[in-house]
Parts: C-alpha cells; sequence; structure tokens
C-alpha cells in the first residue's frame, strides 16, 4: 500500500477530510443500514485491532459491533492488562500488533499529538476513535449522519453546541465537517470552558434554543476540583437543558448527545428520551457510520 492511499485510507480527522469525503461516508453509511442481513462478510481475512489506551464503552463496542458485521477477525486491545502497564510506549505496542499482521487498527488515545506521529511509522490505516481534546471524527460522522436523516438537507441548518468546548473534541470535529456542508455552528459555554482556537460564534443560552439542532456535551465533572465548574447544579442552572428551557425549543428542532449522559446536569432525565431527542438513535446510527469507515480503510 501506498503512503497516498495508507492516508486516504486513515481517518485520523476531519479538519482536513473534503467534503465530497465525508459525503461519501454517510452515503455509504445509508448503504450498510439498509442492508437486510445483520452479517455480510466483505472483510473475511482481515485482522482488525481496537486499540484503547483510553477507556470507552460506547465507541469501543459500536466499533466491535461494526467490524463483526463486516465479517471481520477482532482484537481488543485495553492497556489497563497490557505491557503499558509496564512502561512499554504507545508507539511500540502498536507496532508489536502490526508486525503480528493486523489490517488495521481503531485507536483510542489521551495524549494530543501522538496519533498523527503514529500514522507516519505504522503502515496499516488507522482510524481515530477518540484524540485527546484533538478530534473524534466517528462521533462527528455519526452525529451529523443522525441530522441529514431527521432533516435531510444538512446546508442552511444551524447547530448550537454547549458545554465544555475547551475540552471537545467532538465539538472540533463536529464544527470542522458541518461547516463544509454548510452548516452554522455556534458555542455556548462558560467563559472558562471557551476554545479560542476556534472560529466560530458564541450564543447565549437564549440563543441556543433558537436552533435547528441543540447538542448537550458531557459536562466532565472530575474538572470539578480544578475550579472548572463550581457544582453540578450551578452548571444545570446556568447552561443544562432544562425541562423548562426545552419548553422553547422550536417543534422541528432536535436534542443531540454524545454519551455518556450525565443527567439532570447537561440534560434532565425526562429529555433524554423526549420525542425531539435524538439520543439513542445517534448511538444506534455509530453502527452504519462506523461500518462505513472500517470499509473505507480495508477494501
Amino acid at each position: 500500500m501506498t503512503i497516498t492511499t495508507l492516508k486516504q485510507r486513515s481517518l485520523l480527522g476531519l479538519k482536513d477530510l473534503s467534503k465530497e469525503e465525508i459525503i461519501s461516508i454517510l452515503d455509504r453509511a445509508a448503504y450498510w443500514e439498509a442492508q437486510p442481513d445483520k452479517v455480510k462478510p466483505v472483510l473475511q481475512g482481515k485482522f482488525v485491532a481496537n486499540m484503547f489506551f483510553e477507556n470507552s464503552t460506547r465507541t469501543r463496542f459500536s466499533f466491535e459491533v461494526a467490524e463483526k458485521r463486516l465479517g471481520a477477525e477482532v482484537l481488543n486491545f485495553s492497556a489497563a492488562v497490557s505491557s503499558v502497564q509496564k512502561g512499554e510506549s504507545i508507539y511500540d505496542t502498536v507496532r508489536t500488533l502490526e508486525s503480528m499482521g493486523i489490517d488495521a487498527g481503531v485507536i483510542r488515545l489521551k495524549p494530543i499529538g501522538v496519533l498523527a506521529d503514529l500514522a507516519t511509522k505504522i503502515k496499516v490505516p488507522l482510524i481515530n476513535a477518540g484524540d485527546g481534546n484533538n478530534e473524534h471524527p466517528t462521533q462527528a460522522l455519526l452525529d451529523i449522519y443522525t441530522m441529514r436523516k431527521h432533516f435531510g438537507e444538512l446546508k442552511g441548518l444551524t447547530v448550537a453546541i454547549v458545554g465544555d468546548i475547551l475540552h471537545s473534541r467532538v465539538a472540533r470535529s463536529n464544527l470542522w465537517a458541518l461547516q463544509k456542508l454548510g452548516v452554522q455552528v455556534r458555542f455556548c459555554a462558560p467563559p472558562n470552558m471557551v476554545a479560542a482556537d476556534l472560529a466560530a460564534e458564541y450564543i447565549s443560552m437564549e440563543e441556543a434554543l433558537k436552533a435547528d439542532v441543540i447538542m448537550m456535551l458531557r459536562v466532565q465533572l472530575e474538572r470539578h476540583e480544578n475550579g472548572m465548574i463550581k457544582s453540578a447544579e450551578d452548571y444545570r442552572e446556568h447552561y443544562g437543558l432544562t425541562v423548562e428551557r426545552a419548553q422553547r425549543l422550536a417543534p422541528h428542532a432536535i436534542i443531540m448527545h454524545p454519551a455518556p449522559i450525565n443527567r439532570n446536569v447537561e440534560i434532565d432525565d425526562e429529555l433524554v428520551e423526549h420525542p425531539q431527542s435524538r439520543i439513542f438513535p445517534q448511538m444506534e446510527n455509530g453502527v452504519p457510520v462506523r461500518m462505513a469507515v472500517i470499509e473505507r480503510a480495508l477494501v
């Protein structure tokens, strides 16, 4: 596989992915969603390693289901029970699995910049399953796929993303991809959670309620001790999607959340499965989207 082909088959982020490539992945995801058979062995004989150096439940299982539905052989790697705990570097671990004959790697990392460096040294396609505070491309793709299924046309929509923008890889990937598709993205965040490096308008919570899509980000409660959030109650009062606030959403608007959810913090419990909520359909849509991304890497 040439370097150019390898780069085209890897999915490291959406910032540098073209509008045409994004649409191609979404279209292929729609194809896979429409298939009546649960398993289509198009990747029979291919080995995919899920390399999670950071904890994950939804993303890891979603990738595994997608891989198995395509007929691939799946190897699951967890840093907590690996030689990484003994001091082995991430590069050495990935290089070892490559040497054993994997055909592609799905990788989730906490340190920023490591994935981009790895991609220059590893000779199999890599798929970003969450890269520090940098990008989470498949999450954004499934978010966009969910929006497209609901609205049909994306161009002209307004999406409000609410929460800790500063530390959100989901916000970054969504911003860069949605802007290419003609969507107006606006952020709403407490002053100490603003990301100055991202080119998007910041609006009030009242303005955010006027959007076609309101996407609530998970509040990282572990940041309390660092002074990022005074309390869960204070955050809910000022930036949470409460039942009262949800009553002001337009009838056509939808509620989204990348999960995991802190119920009654960023979103009230009653709204998680509200008729306007697409939170669980987002998770469902993750499988065909990741099938499309894995197929793109290996076929």
